[in-house]
């Protein structure tokens, strides 16, 4: 899931470089909450 969100952050940067700012801003929004959900699994799996 961290890998995703890493792809995520790559292709928003690449997208922010040309100029494609919706595109840019829907993926990093997507990356942002994918790391979150990966923080929120690992914190549970932890404790469980």
């Amino acid at each position: 899931m961290l890998e995703l969100a890493l792809l995520f952050f790559v292709i928003a940067i690449i997208a922010g470089a040309l100029g494609a700012t919706g595109v840019a801003g829907l993926t990093m929004a997507i990356g942002k909450w994918l790391v979150v959900l990966f923080l929120v699994l690992a914190v549970l799996s932890l404790l469980l």
